[in-house]
Formats: structure tokens, C-alpha cells, sequence
């Protein structure tokens, strides 16, 4: 198997999925209130957003590496 070919494919996946989701969002734990061996702790929910152009770039780089790939190959 071909590494460039694989690695173009990739890049077209993953620039696809940034298109499809637009953001991601993890949870972190945070302590809030602390009184002596008593502690409080609150989950709070972060949101990214991931630009649209970062897929659309990562899509034509992986079409990029497609066509080198295709042009390049030796027969």
C-alpha cells in the first residue's frame, strides 16, 4: 500500500468531518468551593467551533496529494 495516496484519503476524511460537525465540546471538572477537607466541584461544558475553511482546506489538500500522487506514479 502506497503511503500518499492513503494519506490524501485521510485528509479528505478528515477535512469532510470538520465540515459535518462544526465544533466539538469536552467536560472538564473544576473545584468551586473548598472548605477545609469538604470540597465542591461544578462540570462545566467547553465548546470549540472549527472554521469551515479548515475543512475546505483540509479537503483540497487531500486532492492535492491525490492528483501528486496520480501524476507521480511510475509505470
Amino acid at each position: 500500500m502506497k503511503f500518499k495516496p492513503v494519506f490524501g484519503v485521510a485528509l479528505i476524511v478528515i477535512g469532510a468531518a470538520v465540515l459535518g460537525y462544526g465544533s466539538y465540546s469536552y467536560t472538564t471538572t473544576e473545584n468551586v468551593l473548598q472548605v477545609g477537607p469538604i470540597t465542591a466541584t461544578a462540570e462545566r461544558t467547553h465548546t470549540v467551533a472549527l472554521p469551515s475553511i479548515l475543512g475546505w482546506l483540509l479537503v483540497g489538500c487531500g486532492a492535492g496529494v491525490l492528483a501528486f500522487a496520480a501524476m507521480s506514479k511510475k509505470d
